[in-house]
């Protein structure tokens, strides 16, 4: 690990505000179909008779999230240089978005095999849409400005997945399920205005390379970055953050119940409490790396995310928690991991090619998602084989565990920000 004396500490700037709300009002945009599936179409299917099973089985409309890595090459690319070569994609995307959201709200209550076709390609539509936005980041922010930017990030994709699975749908009694679909519409219209008035900088699209009109070959690219020196502690070190958490998180709700609380207080405690602190902690995470350098940031927050997996254990062993350490563990759960999530795809943004900003951030975010995806099915086995007890203690010891990676990818950075 390089001494402390070496790391080039962050200059001051001012935040680019006006870059930071363009991606943010995107970010919210491609949060609402998957908000909308994940909280407000359970409730509608099973309004319609759905069986749990088929309820359980329509989480695989999600699947263009899990492997966008295939397309992202072509999003690199491909582009109208008269667009610019994220608007190119992103323009397009959010016009497919409004007539999706209108098709859904257009079919009658009952046709349910149409509007899951529907709800399976807003989600192509947002993860291609994803794709290029990452890449926009990459192109329009310094290194410096990356925490602000992810807070965008995370903060304008949670408030839209709260807009289109909460507040939308608490007006379904009044405006009907359709109208919820028009109110998504309606929405995105709006955002779509606004990236018609934004204007991509040339100079951002190939920030650091030298002028051209032939588009980059993304593929060679791609394996030049995954070859590089340090790339293999960079894979690992995203695939590992948040095993430790994903495995409690399994568990909390079952261990809820079973301690005897209602699904009422558990959806205040973690639907309401929780998200409100997730999107506090986003916030202050994002502004911790734009003070500290990356990796510091993130291993802050890493150590700070130890604390309520802990807390969470003790409440476990003690068997009745109550309601106040309940809430209490959770707030602080989500406060922390919310702010290690922002933190670690600020570095994550920070470690990209910027030739092929897009395909090597989706890359990398598909490394998160997929590494933290065995934690939870591993948990849940552990869980039904043995009890809480031993899921919730393995989980914390991973969670303090992964900081031991922390002098590895220090150590073969390709930047001095370690910590």
């Amino acid at each position: 690990m390089p001494p402390a004396s070496t790391e080039t500490p962050k200059r001051s700037r001012v935040p680019p505000i006006r870059e930071l709300a363009i991606l943010g009002v995107l970010y919210f945009v491609q949060g609402m179909p998957f908000g909308f599936q994940a909280t407000a179409l359970p409730v509608y299917l099973r309004g319609q008779g759905a069986s749990l099973t088929d309820i359980a089985f329509a989480s695989a409309l999600s699947l263009p999230w899990m492997i966008k890595a295939l397309w992202a090459p072509a999003v690199d690319r491909f582009y109208l240089s008269r667009l610019g070569r994220r608007r190119s994609w992103i323009l397009p995307m959010q016009c497919v978005l409004v007539l999706l959201c209108v098709a859904a709200g257009s079919l009658p209550r009952d046709a349910l095999i149409p509007l899951l076709a529907l709800i399976f390609l807003m989600n192509l539509a947002a993860a291609t849409m994803d794709i290029a936005v990452d890449g926009l980041a990459v192109d329009l922010l310094e290194e410096e400005e990356l925490g602000y930017g992810n807070t965008a990030q995370v903060v304008g994709y949670k408030l839209g997945m709260l807009t289109a699975g909460g507040v939308l749908m608490s007006f379904t009694d009044d405006i009907g399920w359709s109208g919820l679909f028009f109110g998504m519409a309606g929405l995105t219209l709006l955002a779509l205005l606004a990236v018609v008035f934004f204007q991509e900088s040339p100079s951002a699209t190939m920030r650091g390379e030298p002028k051209s009109e032939r588009p980059p070959s993304v593929l060679p690219l791609l394996l030049e970055a995954v070859k590089a020196p340090g790339a293999l502690a960079l894979m690992c070190f995203i695939a590992t953050y948040k095993l430790g958490e994903s495995m409690s998180d399994v568990l909390f709700r079952p261990f809820l119940v079973d301690a005897g609380f209602s699904a009422g207080q558990i959806g205040l405690y973690i639907g309401t409490y929780g998200m409100v602190f997730s999107l506090v902690g986003s916030v202050l995470g994002g502004t911790l790396a734009s003070k500290v350098p990356l990796l510091r940031a993130v291993t802050i927050c890493a150590v700070l995310r130890v604390i309520p997996i802990a807390l969470e254990w003790s409440l476990v062993v003690d068997g009745s928690p109550t309601e106040a350490m309940v809430i209490g563990a959770t707030c602080a759960e989500h406060l922390f991991g919310g702010a290690l999530t922002t933190a670690m795809f600020a570095f994550m943004m920070s470690r990209v090619d910027r030739r092929i900003g897009a395909t090597h951030y989706t890359v990398l975010a598909t490394i998160e998602v997929v590494g933290k995806m065995p934690a939870g099915w591993i948990g849940g086995y552990l869980g039904d084989t043995y009890d809480y007890a031993l899921v919730f203690l393995l989980a914390t010891v991973l969670s303090a565990a992964y900081l031991v990676l922390v002098p590895w990818v220090a150590a073969t950075s390709r930047r001095a920000d370690s910590p």
